[in-house]
């Protein structure tokens, strides 16, 4: 039985109209009509065209750059489709802004990406659906359920089709102490063994690479992350395999293609020979295309995961 909503609507802001459009293909529905734009001062404006009351509406935004603008977005749809009547309203956010900021780390410091959840539910979602996040400690951040999707699964698909299961030339490598757990599970997709890069960080996008746990020489290597921002821990995780370590070749995956400053500049003249990302952020519009980045798409996943929302069944299979 269909315990909200008459009818699925979807809509999107700015931040990633051509993932928004991949769903609703799948979906087989039309993009919901409305507009998102800027008074004269810069302040957020929001239209919807079309009647929503009584809808499962699911609002597809990713917080990525500009963050504060498409954050704003985000709240001020949810809030027009609130006040609409909208029968349920679900936050699709393919990549969550602020989740690097889930502790404090020194005195004073804000936990911005529980102010964020808090944000978005004080705006009247009912549910976030995302992909992901940085830390998994926020989705308890959220008072509304949240569904957090993985990459790695994509990631597996497309490893396993272009060198098998149980590759003994093969290994998984986590970037970071950080990534273990979700390397761990990739690595146990691809039935191949797996590695540790230990690294100190310094500063802020900033890293030294200091060892690397486990042995990698004479094999081809899949590094996963969550994100690449500025690249700079990834091209040194690569760099160190290669000439600490004795790999052949790199190749990196990540969910998130944050892309900030010189990444594009450090992939392309890195030990890197692919790096797949999913487009939950486009790419950026105001860089040169490098030709060792390649997408694939999250649109078939969330489309899934839409459905299944909105007939009340189970997404857990989703997760495998």
């Amino acid at each position: 039985m269909i315990a909200h909503g008459k009818e699925i609507k979807v809509f999107a802001g700015n931040s990633n109209p051509a993932l928004a459009k991949g769903i609703c293909e799948n979906l087989g529905r039309k993009l919901g009509q409305a507009e998102c734009s800027r008074f004269a001062d810069g302040e957020c404006s929001v239209s919807v065209y079309e009647p929503v009351r009584g809808t499962d509406v699911f609002i597809v935004q990713s917080t990525c750059k500009p963050v504060n603008d498409n954050l704003m977005e985000l709240l001020v749809m949810i809030d027009a489709m609130k006040r609409a009547s909208a029968g349920r309203i679900t936050a699709v956010i393919p990549y969550f802004g602020y989740a690097r900021q889930d502790r404090k780390v020194k005195s004073r410091d804000p936990i911005s990406a529980k102010l964020v959840a808090n944000l978005i539910t004080q705006a009247g979602a009912d549910r976030v659906l995302t992909m992901d996040l940085h830390a998994n400690q926020i989705q308890g951040f959220f008072d509304i359920p949240v569904d957090d999707m993985r990459g790695a699964t994509l990631f597996s698909h497309y490893f396993i089709e272009r060198f098998g299961k149980h590759n003994e030339n093969l290994m998984a490598v986590s970037p970071d102490v950080g990534s273990v757990a979700r390397v761990r599970t990739f690595a146990h997709k691809l039935e191949v063994n797996m590695a540790i890069v230990d690294k100190r960080r310094e500063k802020a996008n900033s890293c030294e690479v200091m060892n690397i746990i486990g042995s990698v020489e004479g094999k081809d290597v899949l590094l996963l992350d969550d994100m690449v921002d500025t690249a700079g821990s990834l091209c040194n995780a690569a760099e160190a395999l290669v000439t600490i370590g004795g790999a052949k070749k790199i190749y990196a995956c990540a969910s998130h293609g944050v892309l900030s400053g010189p990444a594009i500049e450090r992939i392309q003249n890195s030990y890197l020979e692919e790096l797949i990302l999913l487009d939950t952020i486009p790419y950026p519009a105001d860089k040169p295309p490098c030709d060792k980045i390649r997408y694939l798409s999250v649109a078939p996943l969330i489309a899934e995961a839409i459905a299944r929302i909105y007939e009340e069944v189970s997404i857990s299979s989703l997760f495998d």
